[in-house]
């Protein structure tokens, strides 16, 4: 074959290659706004470029499966319930302490679930893996807890707190099948 036979092969093999690493490219980029709905989004603001953002999820999703994920037990579920009703119904009369209180209680399960709890950039990181459609409202909460320490919020403010608080809550708490779990189901389809 001549030389100009093998550098067409050769061209249409890197033509080849290419568009193999375009598509799959496209496809990782699909699966992550996929699995991170509004974070995808979030973290491509933040990040200000696709490699960047899709690079700080995928370290998400690995540091999210180093943890031991797991569901509350029945007990603790109830308990957590009885304690947000009282959470709830302190706020018509002590707002500031209503949503320290809700803060505190959001952590208290993120703790019992397995995330950790002593940065709370990580801590939303790591929820983003598993809830990413509400934790956006734990972050607008938690901003609204520190503006209002600052003097920067009031009672309106702090009711939306508690209504993200909740909505991040009810996730946490009702959430009953972690990553593990779904992975098990899922492979249990597959076979």
């Amino acid at each position: 074959m001549p030389v100009w036979g093998w550098v067409v092969i050769a061209a249409g093999v890197l033509l080849l290659l290419a568009v193999a690493w375009a598509v799959a490219r496209k496809a990782r980029t699909r699966a992550l706004e996929h699995r991170f709905g509004p974070e995808y989004g979030r973290a491509l603001e933040e990040h200000g470029d696709r490699r960047s953002a899709e690079s700080d999820l995928r370290e998400r999703e690995d540091a999210r499966d180093r943890l031991e994920i797991r569901p509350l037990p029945e007990a603790a579920r109830e308990r957590y319930l009885e304690s947000w009703a009282a959470v709830q119904s302190r706020f018509v009369d002590d707002p500031p302490a209503a949503v320290n209180e809700a803060d505190r209680l959001v952590a208290e399960v993120m703790r019992e679930r397995g995330y950790p709890v002593d940065d709370f950039e990580q801590q939303a990181a790591l929820v983003s893996v598993d809830h990413p459609q509400v934790v956006e409202n734990y972050r607008l909460a938690h901003d609204i807890h520190l503006r209002y320490d600052r003097g920067d919020a009031g009672t309106e403010d702090l009711r939306r707190a508690m209504q993200h608080y909740r909505a991040l809550f009810e996730e946490l708490v009702d959430a009953q099948s972690t990553r593990d779990d779904q992975r098990v189901v899922s492979s249990a389809r597959e076979a």
